[in-house]
Formats: C-alpha cells, structure tokens, sequence
C-alpha cells in the first residue's frame, strides 16, 4: 500500500480514531506494519467508503487468528453495506491465512457497532481490561 492509499483512508478512519492527526497517520500505519504485521484495508470504488485495520497474530488460549483492530464505514454511508462487504472480505482473508478465528475488541458504548458484530454471527466471548499508565 502506497503512502497516498494510506492517506486517502484517513478521513474514514478517523472517525473512528478521532485522536489521530492527519499529519502523522501514514507514520503510524507505517510504524505498525512494520511491528506488528498491521494492515490497512479499504473498500472503495474511487472513494473510500469502509477501512480496516488488521492484523494475524497466535497465542496459547485460540491459536492462530485474525484480529481486527479497526472497522468503520464512512459516517452516512453505514447503512449502504460497506462495512459488511469488508468484514466479510476480512472473513474470507483469516480462512485463506490458515485462522481459526477472528477477534476483535469493541468499546463497551458501542451499541450500533455491537448490533453488527452480533449479526455478523460473531459472539461475545470474553471481557477485556485495560490500565491507563
């Protein structure tokens, strides 16, 4: 992915992200593909409509999965099926990379974002802690 294709996701991406500056997106997209094996994906047809971040990883409890690190279709386009045909794509992508499953974490006062996962047959699994340092 080009540098113009990772900047031309920023304005979906951040409204998802709102605390990320355009100025230092490509960086951080860079910096986490680098590290982590972070993927930016997209749907668009000239236009960015739905963006995704993510990542394989493995650990002991599940085994090989794919983690979905960010998922938003651009703000009045969240009805149209955008971000259903990229969670789908990501679906499709974790069976061809050998997964066993895909994850994701979602903020607690996400209700809109829950509704989807949940139709998407994902299920909630687990609770998850985090400590400010």
């Amino acid at each position: 992915m080009t540098d113009d294709e990772i900047r031309d996701c920023y304005a979906v991406m951040s409204e998802l992200r709102p605390h990320l500056a355009p100025e230092e997106f490509v960086s951080r997209v860079r910096r986490q593909m680098e590290s982590f094996g972070y993927r930016l994906v997209c749907l668009r047809d000239g236009d960015v409509h739905a963006v995704g971040g993510i990542r394989v990883s493995e650990c002991l409890a599940g085994g090989r999965y794919m983690e979905i690190d960010d998922l938003v279709a651009r703000e009045g386009e969240r009805s149209k099926g955008y971000g259903g045909q990229l969670f789908d794509w990501i679906v499709d992508l974790a069976r061809k990379e050998n997964c066993e499953e895909v994850n994701l974490i979602s903020r607690v006062t996400r209700f809109g974002a829950h509704r989807f996962y949940l139709r998407k047959r994902m299920d909630i699994e687990a609770h998850y802690f985090s400590m400010k340092l």
